[in-house]
Formats: C-alpha cells, structure tokens, sequence
C-alpha cells in the first residue's frame, strides 16, 4: 500500500489530463474565466503550477528546471513540460517521507512550522484539485467538455490492466 504515492499519482496525471485537455481550445477560451475561481483557465493552471513548484522547493530546497512564474504568461506545452518533473519530485519525496524533517520559515502571516512535510503534501494535493475543479467549472459553465479528473478514473486508466 502507497496511498501518499497514489494521491501525488493522481496530482500530476489530473493536471496533466486538464492541460492536454485544454490544449484542444481555441486561445480565446483559455481567457474565460467565472465567478468564484481564481481567475482565467490559463491563469488557473499558471497560478497551479507555479505553487507546485514552491512546495517542492520549500521541501527539497531544489528550484524547478522550468522555472514557471504567475507574472508571466506559458504556453500549455511547458506548463504540461513542469508538470512531469514536478512528478519526478513527488515521487522521490514520498519514498523519502519517513525521513523528512522539513522546517518552512515564516511566510506572510503564518509563523514557522517545523515538520511541515505533512503540511506541504496536504496543501498540494487540495490545492490541486481545487484549481483543477475551477477550471472544469469554467469549461462547463461554457458549456464546453468537462475532463473526467476524478480518482476512479485515474485508477481504471492507470492502475487496472488493460484486458
């Protein structure tokens, strides 16, 4: 059993199954956005991204080979780029959870948490999937497809054999 490695499984292939997704929309969709989400489509998965890449470096102390930043605009192709070796991240940190020992100095109005590991893993996966939900809420109020990000749907397209 490796539910911890299962949830960070499942993080990158849903962000990953919503940016190919949302690849196939013509540009001017990708500006939609609606009320009670973070903003536009592409400022969503940005704004995603971009956090993703904070935590893992608040945890292994590494900055992301493709640097993502909320100033600025990206493509889909390198936020999709970002996204599989944040998964490449995940991963070895989950193997590595017993051994963690991560202290995140005071940010904002927090103060310091020492053993934030278990924080850090929290806050993205339900950071994850509440973007990655706004996003889809978007597409359906545009009556567009909605992606299927869900976890059984993760586990019959990734964990069950093929018959």
């Amino acid at each position: 059993m490796d539910p911890l490695g299962a949830l960070f499984e499942h993080h990158a292939w849903a962000t990953l199954r919503l940016i190919d997704h949302c690849a196939a929309l013509p540009a001017d969709r990708l500006e939609a956005a609606g009320p009670g989400t973070y903003g536009s489509i592409a400022g969503t998965l940005v704004h995603l991204v971009a956090a993703d890449q904070r935590y893992l470096e608040d945890m292994d102390g590494r900055q992301a080979a493709i640097r993502i930043s909320e100033r600025e605009r990206s493509a889909l192709a390198d936020l999709r780029a970002a996204v599989v070796l944040q998964a490449e991240r995940w991963a070895a940190l989950v193997r590595r959870a017993p051994e963690l020992n991560i202290t995140r100095p005071a940010y904002d109005e927090d103060p310091d948490s020492p053993h934030a590991e278990d924080l850090l893993f929290l806050q993205a996966i339900h950071h994850g999937n509440d973007h990655r939900t706004q996003v889809c809420t978007i597409l359906g109020a545009l009556g567009l497809a909605v992606p299927d990000l869900s976890g059984w749907a993760f586990w019959h397209e990734e964990r069950v054999p093929a018959r």
